[in-house]
């Protein structure tokens, strides 16, 4: 027998059977119930606070104060009708739809032009100019306060609808820039250079051709400027004094919880509570699956 004839009994079973379990596979089982468990109690400290705000708003005054964690009686709708016409929930929330439907088609309507001038072109200066847009990230609403105060009002426009829509818009611009630039530049180069060469100008290529390219970013980029808006509180309280007509939601519900805990109308507050809520679930809850989409098409191109 030669030597290739003869068989080898000392090489490595390379099969199944000789493949340690290992105790990786135990950590990572160890790590993934850890990080569920912590997802669980996260949603739960997320979800509890709001579907107990929920069913108080159905409650009555007795019921919140005897039994705050038991469920209501009857669902009393009438609490909500309270809130929204005594307590001027409704005209606040009108407001507020204006003010967010004003400042939000100006930000992205600004923000993506901007953006995708900083992704597309070259010029002097290219650089510099989008770095100071992104500092604005840098500098909290709260160090602007006083020279904003008096920039709006020697403006003439303090306590006017015009003037919040202005300053939710450019407080808004920096994020929008910054996130709608990197997305602009993940978006294919050939489409815009055949569109060119077919005689699409340029203002017609950006918004007949890389508008509708760019749909899933500006979605994910105008639902958070939106909650950012819809929540905003410190701005208006500064810039709409006087005519409290004109008080956006924010405002009206620190006015209804201030009068209304002092009258003991804690049914109507959960009301109030709650109708300014629903618009920020309804529009997570819709969009949730083009936020995702947004905001991982960066990555997967």
């Amino acid at each position: 027998m030669t030597t290739l004839d003869r068989p080898t009994t000392t090489g490595a079973d390379p099969g199944p059977s000789r493949r340690d379990p290992g105790p990786p596979r135990r950590e990572l089982g160890v790590v993934k119930v850890a990080s569920h468990s912590f997802l669980l109690v996260w949603g739960a400290l997320t979800v509890l606070p709001l579907l107990w705000m929920f069913l108080s708003s159905f409650k009555s005054d007795g019921e919140i104060l005897s039994d705050p964690w038991g469920l209501p009686g009857a669902l009393r709708l009438e609490n909500w009708a309270r809130a929204w016409t005594e307590a001027h929930i409704g005209r606040y929330f009108l407001n507020s739809a204006i003010v967010v439907a004003g400042s939000l088609t100006l930000t992205m309507l600004l923000g993506a032009t901007a953006a995708y001038v900083f992704a597309r072109y070259e010029f002097r200066g290219r650089q510099l100019a989008y770095y100071l847009f992104v500092g604005g990230m840098m500098f909290p609403v709260f160090l602007a306060l006083v020279p904003l105060f008096f920039v709006v009002r020697n403006s003439g426009l303090l306590g006017t609808w015009t003037g919040l829509m202005l300053v939710y818009a450019a407080y808004s611009l920096p994020f929008t820039v910054f996130f709608l630039t990197a997305f602009f530049r993940t978006l294919p180069t050939a489409v815009a250079e055949a569109a060119l060469i077919d005689g699409c100008g340029h203002f017609r290529l950006f918004f007949r051709v890389m508008l509708p390219m760019a749909r899933p970013g500006l979605i994910s980029v105008a639902i958070f400027n939106f909650l950012s808006h819809w929540n905003q509180f410190i701005l208006p309280q500064v810039l709409m004094q006087g005519d409290d007509s004109k008080y956006v939601l924010a405002q009206g519900l620190t006015a209804l919880a201030v009068s209304q805990g002092y009258q003991g109308d804690f049914s109507g507050l959960f009301a109030g509570l709650t109708i300014a809520t629903l618009p920020v679930l309804v529009v997570y809850v819709a969009f949730q699956r083009q936020i995702q989409t947004g905001l991982t098409a960066g990555q997967l191109k």
